[in-house]
């Protein structure tokens, strides 16, 4: 019986070929499209058993992908895809936990920041201030809250216990076997958001988790807390943070992901002036990126595939309720247990 065919959309390096190689050269037939002319590629994608893609729209045409099992992504989120271009037979897989490691580095940069006020301290130092009696924030003892407890959250939680912290972990079925001082799901942040003195989301966006933290939302929390957002910029109403932000300045956030995010050499830009507040630290969507991580990526993707053919547990597999228009489920089952 002929192996299966894997096709990988996005374009290699040679270490990131040798990868996949590696991964799934016994057991499928590697084809990698970047390599193939228009024709020959389009061929390829349609008789694929499997599609390893970075972005699915810019690298796949159209043609009729009736064969096709398995879309793997190469990226931790999916809510860039159009599930209405995938047909509805063809499983769609997320790269869970691809990038937690450097993204959890990230989080706990920026709760640190945060916490000890770091920016503030270097502009008063800046305008030749010396303040040596203001008070900075501890992590010991402190409840972190972490809203997507996938890959990224359970490394964010393990380093965020490093520093003294209970951790409150948030997940679709309010089971994990990560350590956690509580875990629930959607249905408690009314709750957790009251206790917490860091809040940290790192949860997909869906239909459901689009607007989650809210005026409401924000209401409930600590007038001294911590709102990190690694997720996406859409799981936050863009206004009632920066207002919140604006009118409580001991209330701190940090952003790695903003709604409106420039392609290429565009220009970022937001709505609201958030980086002319002092109670704000801000980075361009780069938590992922240490060196090392794409190799990490493509091999994980890699060995998901190979789980899928050879019939094991396939991780990170997309609902495409949660992404396409319908009734909506409630909270509770919104979030996967995914990184984002």
């Amino acid at each position: 019986m002929e192996s299966p065919l894997v096709v990988v959309s996005y374009g290699v390096d040679a270490d990131m070929k040798s990868a996949n190689s590696r991964v799934l050269g016994d057991i499928a037939r590697l084809v990698f499209a970047g390599e193939l002319g228009e024709s020959e590629r389009e061929a390829a994608i349609v008789d694929a058993d499997v599609l390893v893609s970075w972005g699915f729209e810019r690298e796949v045409p159209a043609p009729t992908l009736a064969k096709l099992r398995l879309l793997q992504l190469l990226s931790a989120g999916i809510d860039h895809l159009d599930f209405t271009g995938v047909p509805p037979h063809v499983v769609v897989a997320s790269n869970v936990g691809a990038y937690a490691e450097p993204m959890a580095e990230h989080v706990m940069a920026m709760v640190l920041a945060c916490a000890k006020r770091l920016p503030q301290r270097q502009a008063e130092l800046s305008r030749g201030e010396f303040d040596q009696r203001s008070l900075s924030l501890s992590l010991t003892g402190s409840v972190c809250t972490i809203v997507g407890f996938g890959g990224i959250g359970k490394a964010t939680a393990r380093l965020m216990k490093a520093f003294g912290a209970k951790v409150w972990a948030l997940n679709t079925s309010g089971r994990t076997e990560e350590p956690a001082d509580f875990v629930g799901t959607l249905e408690d942040l009314p709750r957790a958001l009251a206790e917490s003195d860091v809040v940290v989301l790192c949860l997909p966006l869906t239909r459901i988790t689009r607007g989650l933290i809210s005026e409401r939302e924000l209401a409930l929390m600590k007038p001294r807390a911590i709102l990190v957002n690694v997720a996406r910029g859409a799981v936050i109403d863009e206004r009632a943070l920066y207002e919140h932000l604006r009118d409580n300045s001991e209330f701190w956030a940090g952003i790695d992901t903003w709604w409106s995010e420039p392609r290429g050499s565009g220009r970022f830009h937001t709505e609201f002036p958030f980086l002319e507040l002092p109670n704000v630290i801000g980075t361009p969507h780069n938590s992922p990126l240490v060196p090392g991580v794409i190799a990490t990526a493509v091999r994980r993707a890699a060995e998901n595939v190979k789980r899928f053919l050879e019939g094991g547990e396939l991780s990170g597999v997309a609902r495409r309720e949660d992404y396409m228009e319908g009734p909506r489920s409630d909270r509770s089952g919104a979030e996967r247990d995914t990184a984002s």
